[in-house]
This record gives structure tokens, sequence and C-alpha cells, in this order.
């Protein structure tokens, strides 16, 4: 290869990561590229948080919130805790301009629930399945009633329990409304890292920029 050749290389490889950051400096939603490891045991509310805002070191000086729901005393939905919005991918791709509208007629599918890489997330199809994404969210966007675990112990347990789970893909067994929905599609089988891989899952989480 001839050194002009080599000098284009390096001027198209300067050029596509400059596009790349300015894509990511303007980012404000993403799926999380991996989790702690540890299945559904995130840390708590404030571990998702802190594993959203580290991944999204490239995104500028925003404040990240994990789209995630607790129960018991102090129970919090996790719509609420993600700011109005509008909110897009690392490409610029609007997901949803307001939270009414992420909660209606949004623009979430496998081509736009992209991670902080702004890389496609596998889904329904791919191997292995990777979406099933950690919500803890009823459908109607409230918090899990009864006693029974629907958050696998407030994001603190990698055992036993549940958690709700949505499918970023937008695709299921099934073309029902639940098989469809992006945050509340149906329990996990259990809140390690092998229950949620066998139920088509890797332990991710929707993080969103609320300021």
């Amino acid at each position: 290869m001839n050194a002009k050749v080599v000098s284009i290389a390096a001027v198209l490889s300067i050029g596509i990561a400059g596009v790349v950051q300015a894509q990511q400096g303007s980012m404000t939603f993403f799926v999380t590229s991996a989790g702690p490891g540890k299945g559904a045991d995130l840390g708590g509310l404030a571990g998702a948080d802190r594993l959203c805002q580290t991944l999204a070191a490239g995104a500028g000086s925003r404040t990240w919130r994990a789209y995630l729901s607790t129960q018991g005393a102090g129970a919090v939905s996790a719509r609420d805790r993600i700011g109005p919005g509008p909110w897009q991918n690392a490409k610029g791709m609007v997901i949803a301009k307001s939270v009414d509208e992420l909660h209606g007629a949004n623009n979430l599918t496998k081509q736009t629930a992209l991670s902080e890489k702004g890389e496609m997330v596998n889904g329904r199809g791919d191997s292995p399945n990777g979406h099933d994404i950690l919500t803890g969210s009823t459908p109607d966007v409230r918090v899990p009633a009864g006693d029974q675990d629907m958050t696998c112990g407030n994001w603190t347990k990698s055992g036993d329990g549940a958690a709700i789970v949505g499918h970023h893909d937008r695709l299921g067994l099934s073309d029902t409304e639940a098989a469809r929905s992006w945050n509340s599609s149906h329990p996990s089988r259990g809140c390690s890292q092998d229950a949620l891989r066998g139920s088509g899952g890797d332990g991710l989480i929707y993080c969103f920029a609320v300021k």
C-alpha cells in the first residue's frame, strides 16, 4: 500500500470517528451493550444509574437514569425517573418527543433501540437472543402491585425471583400487544444471568438522559 492510499485511509478513519463522536454527543437514549454480569442484581437503582452514567461517558455531561421500577416502601415508577424528553439514539434518530409519546406511539424498534456504541442489540431470531430488557414495569406503566417479586428484589437479587421485561425489538412468540411491548412483555424465569438468558435476555436495561 503506497503512502497516498495510507494517507487517504487515515483521513477517512478520522472522519468516521468524528461523526461517531458527534452522534454520541447528542445521544439521550440507549440500551446497555452489557450488564454487570450478575443477572438482575444491578446494585439497586443507584447501581443501575451508575452503569448508565458510565456507559454514556462519551455523550457529554448529562445525567442518566435507568428505566426501572421498584416495589414496596418508597416504590418508584420507571416512567417518573427519566425526565420529560425528547430522546434520540446514538445515530440521532428520535425515539420519542415526550413521556406520553414514549408510552404511546413511539419509534422504538430493533433498528432504533441501539446501544451506547450505536450498534443494534440482538433480538428475536439472532443468536443469542437478547431482546428481554429489564424494566419491572406493568403495561399501564405502574409499579407492580402485590407481594410477588417482579423486580428481582428491587434489582439486588441474582437468584430466585422474577423481573418484568420488555422486548426492544417489538417481537415475541405471538402478535399480541404484550409480545410487542417494549417495556412490559412478561416476567423472567429468574434473576440469575442464566435464568435471564434462558428466556431471551442478558441483564440489559434502557438508559435515558434526564437533562
